[in-house]
């Protein structure tokens, strides 16, 4: 009876552990502990934030052909130089173009809400900033926040890129010269936040981006929650108006948002060229959760690429995915070295043309007089607890340039016209209870 006793504690750390382990939510894939700041999302309470600035109390007026940057950012300037607070957009449409806050500052559209962008490039500030996996002079985006921690977005109104002009611009240009590139077409993206910490972005709708949506560089700590993130696919297709590109960043969780644009929803970035790891301006993502999120039409849910270098410690659960292009992607750069670890992903449901794809991604393919192609890395990726409908099941290419070990697939219900996988281009590729079309397959 004593030993009996005596075991228990041992047997419930058993038993506990193994719990934790089987739901895959307290431990990050490669074992480590996923810490309690991820269980812990309640939405912007700007009471907590100081003082507010309600932009019409300053010669801000209710007009969507009116250019009004310069006031909008002499409020922002005002809220900072008082010790900071709260820059409030009131119901109403407010044409802009670059606006940056400041320490201190932050930024609330309230129900009714529209800061609009300008859709002439000329309102939109040029300066050294990051885009595509490099550091250069491009367009600052609608609004900017670097070096700004404890940076908030919040309320229930709406940032409008109206990036119509600009799409129909980039598909013009695009018939002229096939070989333009996406930043040939001159256009801004609609939110960048860099070098900050302990930011939070929730409740707003981000829509019709001229470019990508959300732009997160070098932060760490970031929640974005209950945020609906459109561009359109038709009439007029948003080119490259990627939901959320998270950037060289380090803990970030992206919780119960929607998204649907004409790109990918999340990708996974940080720097492309054949010594982009050797580049202090680039970085790799580390400690990334994706919750109970809902995906319309993308070209993926969950990208890595085009261009990163590192991907650590990435989870996508409790998601469903309505008519993407392709649920998992990884896009293999022979010009750049890239190590994709450690992913998860998992109690999926949903369709796509394409459940995985992993392909060599050679657009705009520069080895920089480099002789040899740079070998990339996938390995520890876990997909299971599935169930889905796809054209293609496994749109994997074998490969020199990359080495691809360690995944498991499992507990899988597919539906797919081509449900093929092909176990001889993963190396120690684990296969459990796949069902494919009503037969179990492995």
């Amino acid at each position: 009876m004593i030993l009996k006793n005596a075991l228990k504690p041992a047997l419930l750390l058993v038993a506990i552990i193994l719990g934790f382990n089987a739901q895959g939510q307290d431990l990050f894939p490669d074992g480590t502990k996923i810490p309690d700041w991820y269980n812990q999302y309640k939405e912007t309470d700007i009471k907590t934030l100081g003082k507010t600035f309600y932009i019409t109390d300053y010669n801000v007026i209710n007009d969507s052909c009116i250019i009004q940057t310069e006031k909008i950012q002499a409020v922002i300037d005002k809220a900072q130089n008082e010790g900071g607070g709260v820059i409030i957009i009131p119901k109403g449409t407010f044409l802009s173009g670059s606006l940056f806050f400041k320490p201190k500052t932050h930024l609330h559209l309230e129900e009714g809400a529209t800061l609009k962008g300008s859709d002439e490039i000329t309102n939109f500030t040029v300066l050294t900033t990051r885009m595509e996996g490099q550091t250069l002079k491009y367009f600052a985006a609608l609004v900017n926040a670097d070096s700004v921690d404890g940076f908030t977005i919040s309320g229930k109104g709406t940032i409008n890129g109206n990036g119509l002009r600009y799409w129909k611009s980039f598909w013009v240009r695009r018939q002229v010269n096939p070989k333009c590139t996406n930043m040939d077409e001159l256009r801004p993206r609609l939110v960048y936040i860099s070098n900050s910490k302990n930011v939070q972005l929730s409740g707003v709708k981000l829509i019709n981006s001229p470019f990508w949506t959300t732009h997160l560089y070098k932060c760490e700590n970031l929640k974005l929650l209950n945020l609906y993130i459109h561009s359109p696919a038709s009439p007029v297709k948003a080119p490259s108006t990627d939901a959320v590109d998270i950037d060289a960043c380090k803990n970030i969780l992206i919780k119960n948002c929607y998204m649907s644009v004409n790109d990918d929803a999340i990708a996974l970035k940080g720097g492309k060229g054949p010594f982009a790891d050797k580049d202090e301006n680039n970085g790799g993502n580390y400690n990334i959760i994706i919750e109970d999120c809902t995906f319309g039409f993308c070209h993926s849910a969950l990208t890595c690429g085009s261009e990163a270098i590192h991907n650590r410690n990435i989870i996508l659960r409790r998601c469903s995915v309505n008519k993407a292009q392709r649920l998992f992607w990884l896009k293999m750069r022979p010009d750049t070295p890239q190590n994709y670890e450690y992913i998860l992903l998992e109690n999926l449901k949903g369709s796509a043309t394409y459940f995985i794809d992993i392909n060599p991604w050679t657009q705009f393919f520069d080895l920089q007089g480099e002789k040899d192609i740079k070998i990339s890395y996938g390995s520890n990726i876990t997909m299971r607890n599935i169930d889905f409908n796809c054209s293609t099941l496994f749109r994997v290419k074998k490969s020199d340039q990359y080495k691809l070990s360690g995944f498991t697939f499992e507990n899988l219900n597919i539906q797919s016209n081509n449900g093929k996988i092909n176990k001889d281009y993963i190396k120690d590729f684990t296969l459990k209870n796949v069902v494919i079309n009503g037969e179990k397959v492995f």
